[in-house]
């Protein structure tokens, strides 16, 4: 399996310069937001009770506007995921009788139940008289913007767009790709807003999708900008008066970004950051070389080895569900926590169909560790992201194939 994966290796070396560029310039960016808000030990200090003039809470949250290029930041450890990101968003900007897009499709699978896109769930967007529709992506996998155009009505507020490829064999957006959808919206319908999921996306690409004017940038701590150092929470990032209309479903209307306290250290976060753009560029390698291996064997890469990456998600169309078990099971064998449970597949809350989750991680399902998750539905792609180290993950694919082929679902030959 070495030599499978060494060859394979060598394909990537050209492409992973270019990682290092992007990481290099990324970690520049984070240095000098830093250091344009005089970052200090004093920064780190737990608070307690509401919160009030929280420093460390309130620079990290300046730190975080600055690197995507808005006028301000929720930044929280109360925040804790990337689904709960999202729905403090879309409840805090979105009242009844106002009509949400989705203009990727169908949203991850745990958004299903906040939007109510099948039934009436308690709680629900649709049960708060708010109505909902989605625009697919045109052939090409580009946002179709005359399709959204036509979708659009005088009650639509929010247009909310997945960067990432989710549980869908598809490519994932360039943070350049929002630029023609903004535009749009800002010259034709000034009422609706752009929204941009961009869990896996950040620090993979020289900038976000903020600096092509998204009105909304949402994501987890515990994916890409927290390093794999933070133990929780979650950011958006926007306009003053946006992210002051959301901070008041954060918390309480009146009372908003004001309050809030964290009486664990705030050093995780704040090194998580800076860590990240090294760390997403060992995740970005991992992926890569995992498409080069599975390419090299055959199998069907979403996206290819050499093409050019938003996310750190790597699909891999394994064609059978015991090639996806055993796969998972392989990268879960050879992670540094829980290495001797072997995942199978469970009905995950927030999920439509029986998921398989491989995560042996340091922080609970932090997915920017190496993790490999998926569907138990055809063709039985498992996603692949995350790993600190490039040699982790180098590691961990050679075992997961070890693993493949004593299981008898890999063939090499």
């Amino acid at each position: 399996m070495k030599t499978i994966v060494n060859a394979a290796e060598k394909r990537c070396l050209p492409i992973f310069e270019k990682i290092d560029e992007i990481a290099l310039h990324n970690t520049e960016r984070v240095l000098s937001a830093f250091q344009k808000q005089r970052v200090a030990s004093r920064h780190f200090a737990p608070t307690t009770g509401y919160g009030y003039d929280d420093v460390g809470r309130d620079t990290l949250e300046r730190i975080f506007a600055d690197l995507f290029g808005t006028q301000a930041a929720i930044v929280r450890p109360q925040i804790v995921s990337g689904t709960h990101a999202l729905s403090v968003c879309l409840f805090g900007m979105l009242r009844p009788g106002d009509h949400l897009i989705y203009a990727t499709g169908a949203p991850y699978d745990t958004l299903e139940d906040v939007i109510g896109v099948r039934g009436c769930p308690e709680g629900s967007l649709k049960e708060m008289g708010v109505t909902y529709s989605e625009v697919e992506l045109d052939e090409s996998g580009s946002l179709d913007l005359d399709a959204i155009r036509k979708a659009i009505t005088p009650n639509t507020r929010l247009v909310a767009v997945q960067r990432s490829c989710g549980y869908c064999a598809r490519r994932s957006l360039m943070p350049s790709d929002f630029k023609p959808l903004s535009d749009m919206l800002h010259n034709e319908f000034p009422h609706a807003y752009m929204m941009v999921d961009n869990c896996y996306g950040e620090f993979v690409c020289e900038n976000e999708p903020s600096h092509f004017a998204a009105d909304l940038c949402v994501g987890s701590l515990i994916k890409n900008p927290g390093g794999g150092l933070a133990p929780t929470g979650g950011y958006i990032v926007g306009s003053e008066a946006l992210i002051e209309r959301i901070s008041y479903r954060l918390t309480a209307p009146g009372i908003g970004r004001e309050v809030g306290s964290y009486a664990g250290s705030y050093q995780p976060f704040y090194q998580g950051l800076f860590m990240a753009p090294h760390v997403v560029a060992q995740a970005v390698k991992t992926a890569i070389l995992a498409a080069a291996i599975f390419d090299g064997l055959g199998m069907n890469t979403i996206p290819r080895f050499d093409d050019v990456r938003s996310d750190i998600i790597q699909a891999l169309e394994l064609g059978a569900p015991e090639k996806l078990i055993a796969f998972c099971q392989g990268i879960q064998m050879a992670s540094p926590i829980d290495s001797m449970a072997l995942p199978e597949p469970w009905d995950m809350p927030g999920y439509q169909h029986q998921v398989i989750m491989a995560a042996g991680t340091f922080v609970s399902g932090a997915s920017i560790e190496l993790s490999a998750d998926a569907p138990m539905r055809e063709p039985y792609t498992v996603f692949l992201q995350g790993g600190l180290t490039y040699s982790h993950g180098k590691l961990a694919l050679i075992q997961t194939l070890e693993h493949m082929a004593k299981k008898g679902c890999l063939q090499t030959q």
